[in-house]
């Protein structure tokens, strides 16, 4: 698993080619001590507060139940890791200069979670384009281990145009040609073609230490992406207020980037 030279977030044509070949790139220790010293806490606070909870009854029921007082990118240290620079550098050599943050949400995993089937994440845009890619970053912000379980990828997958759910029956079994990632040490950035199958397995003896989780994703501009969120205006108007974004990446908080929200079904 190569880690990025030239400094954080400098993706190397060797890295590059193995994002596009395969669809996932690891990058070990792309989020430094003192910004995953400042996450855990707000991980805490979201799951510890209800807010998370709030967050996804609020995606269940949309108009029926209030979005939660403060979102994710409020929260000072999770507004910083959305445009994490080295973050950001690494994605502009996968995305282009341009590209657009479609969504985040992290989570405390509790030790005896269950593993969650194979799926992709991949959003739909108003051009049906494939092409235009979609990239998760999800942020492990203890690393990975045997006492927190793994995550197993199907390399090549990307290249399937088919439904999210497509390898579903097949729950977390071990499936020909995956690659498991099951020893990355803390702060770890996995960036995967959000077209890419993966699966989230449990600890093999049952793990003793929550996951701390943080993910994030962004859209190559070029087209208007679905929503997955019916507050997502109010999201990116309050980065914008906010100035996550600076002045170098100015589509970032774009709102002309979507269409309208409409439930998936």
């Amino acid at each position: 698993m190569p880690s990025s030279s030239g400094g954080p977030g400098a993706l190397d044509a060797t890295q590059r080619h193995q994002f596009t070949e395969s669809g996932y790139l690891v990058l070990p220790g792309l989020l430094p001590p003192p910004l995953r010293t400042r996450l855990v806490p707000e991980v805490d606070r979201w799951v510890d507060e209800g807010l998370r909870a709030r967050s996804i009854a609020a995606c269940a029921d949309p108009g029926g139940t209030a979005p939660p007082p403060v979102m994710e990118l409020e929260l000072g240290a999770h507004g910083a890791l959305l445009t994490h620079p080295p973050l950001l550098r690494a994605l502009a050599r996968l995305l282009g200069p341009s590209f657009v943050f479609h969504h985040l949400h992290s989570d405390r995993q509790a030790p005896d979670i269950p593993g969650k089937s194979w799926h992709h994440d991949y959003e739909p845009n108003d051009r049906a384009d494939p092409g235009l890619l979609m990239v998760h970053a999800l942020h492990y912000l203890g690393g990975l281990d045997e006492k927190v379980g793994s995550l197993a990828v199907l390399p090549g997958s990307h290249r399937r145009s088919v439904d999210k759910t497509a390898l579903a029956h097949h729950g977390t079994d071990v499936l020909p040609g995956e690659v498991v990632l099951d020893r990355l040490p803390p702060g770890t950035t996995v960036l995967l073609n959000s077209a890419l199958f993966h699966t989230r397995r449990p600890a093999p003896l049952g793990g003793d230490s929550p996951r701390y989780f943080v993910d994030a994703s962004y859209c190559q501009v070029g087209a208007r992406w679905r929503p997955v969120k019916p507050f997502w205006r109010q999201m990116l108007a309050r980065a914008r207020e906010l100035d996550l974004a600076g002045d170098q990446w100015p589509e970032l908080f774009a709102e002309r980037h979507f269409t309208e929200y409409t439930r998936a079904v």
